[in-house]
């Protein structure tokens, strides 16, 4: 973490156990903020923009984050973005966000609630229960010009083009829409709405929005006056071990969706990791003990095979329930351990009938290979098998017959596995 000294032992169970488990990596005020939560139920939030129909991988850290601070008995609430959905978050961005019609912010706002209540105690009658509110329910009936004399008054342009995002959009002669540049008012607006309406007094989010998140503190202080003490604190946005963005895959990002990336899938990314990457995973994706973080990961190589299997299963079943989570390890045993029996392993059919085999491993659902280019010169290279037998002709035509009641076994490369039903011919079914 940034800003903490190396002598630093936080008082606070909830905060030590953020420190403990590596998700904090800077505060506003961290001496401050030790102080509240130990001393009160801290009533915080964070944010999420509802740009797609499904949270992914990279959100979990946020509402891990939650459930650690609701589990010492810190207030959650969910802020669901349908109004600053509309303008777009340029955090992270080098261009603009396609805009979104208010429909589409609508159904995403619906997808993404569900997903969070799984992590979240929502109606057990406690006083830290979590809540989830719309922004949109404050933003969109606004009075332009009361809104500027209000609350623009307390920033700066100075102040706002030095924010890291809008500096290198800047720098880089990158379009900026006066659109985005109204995104950190309205998040800081949002802070303030929450601090005096609920009491909600820190903000949490990943480090992307750490400006925006420091203008809420200061548009409370501003606004309401010195007295007014709110807090701010980020998580590191984190990377795999090899460098790349957490969550993504060559075949797209990682989402929570079942339908969009299924229990087994999900399963298998876990299992993929680096093995320099499961220590931290372990801790920071699921709740077990660091004693026994520590014994899974005492030893490297082969033996850390043990470890991915205990966090592949360990996020699955937070994520898509325990149920899940079995028949995804009992497919992966299946599919990676040399058996014929494939029965557990989720069936996808085919796109068309017949098909050729590079059509197949690029088109979705499958979409193993990003190009037939590639997906030919894999074939060729033999990465790809065929009920447990190599294929190099990437023209082989799968048909209905060859895949049978249970379908064919696929396998590309090291880590895809599928079970593919070719469905009848178009003109068999009608007959």
């Amino acid at each position: 973490m940034k800003n903490l000294p190396e002598d630093f032992e936080p008082k606070s169970p909830a905060l030590r156990t953020l420190v403990e488990r590596g998700y904090l990596e800077q505060a506003t005020d961290l001496e401050g903020l030790d102080k509240a939560l130990s001393s009160e139920s801290v009533t915080f939030y964070v944010g999420f923009d509802p740009t797609a129909d499904s949270l992914h991988v990279g959100s979990m850290l946020q509402l891990m984050l939650m459930r650690v601070l609701q589990r010492h008995g810190h207030r959650p609430i969910v802020l669901v973005g349908g109004g600053t959905a509309l303008v777009g978050d340029p955090s992270g961005r080098s261009e603009t966000r396609k805009m979104l019609d208010p429909a589409t912010i609508e159904a995403n706002c619906g997808a993404i609630t569900e997903q969070i209540r799984k992590f979240l105690v929502f109606d057990a009658g406690e006083p830290h229960d979590a809540m989830i509110v719309d922004n949109a329910a404050w933003l969109l009936d606004l009075r332009y010009i009361d809104f500027l004399r209000e609350i623009g008054v307390h920033f700066t342009v100075n102040r706002m083009i030095a924010t890291k995002t809008y500096r290198e959009r800047l720098e880089q002669e990158l379009p900026l829409s006066f659109l985005e540049f109204n995104y950190q008012i309205l998040q800081a607006y949002d802070f303030l709405q929450l601090y005096q309406a609920h009491d909600c007094r820190l903000q949490c989010g990943g480090s992307d929005q750490w400006g925006n998140i420091v203008a809420g503190v200061e548009l409370i202080r501003r606004h309401l006056g010195p007295e007014h003490h709110a807090f701010g604190l980020t998580i590191e946005l984190l990377t795999t071990a090899d460098g790349k963005k957490m969550g993504k895959t060559e075949r797209g990002a990682v989402y929570l969706d079942p339908k969009r990336v299924s229990p087994f899938d999900f399963y298998q990314y876990w299992i993929g990791c680096d093995d320099r990457d499961v220590g931290r995973f372990l801790r920071l994706f699921t709740e077990l003990p660091l004693s026994r973080i520590e014994e899974l990961t005492a030893e490297s190589g082969a033996a850390l095979r043990r470890a991915k299997a205990v966090l592949a299963f360990e996020v699955t079943r937070l994520v898509h329930g325990e149920t899940e989570a079995r028949n995804a390890e009992i497919a992966s045993l299946q599919a990676y351990g040399g058996s014929t029996d494939w029965s557990a392993v989720p069936a996808v059919t085919a796109p068309a009938s017949p098909i050729r085999l590079v059509d197949l491993v690029t088109q979705p659902p499958l979409a193993v290979f990003a190009s037939k280019r590639r997906a030919r010169q894999r074939i060729e290279a033999g990465a790809v098998k065929l009920d447990g037998e190599t294929v190099t002709d990437p023209h082989l035509v799968l048909t209905h017959e060859m895949s049978g009641e249970h379908g064919i076994r696929l396998q590309a490369g090291k880590k895809t596995r599928y079970r593919v039903i070719i469905p009848p011919p178009a003109n068999d079914e009608g007959a």
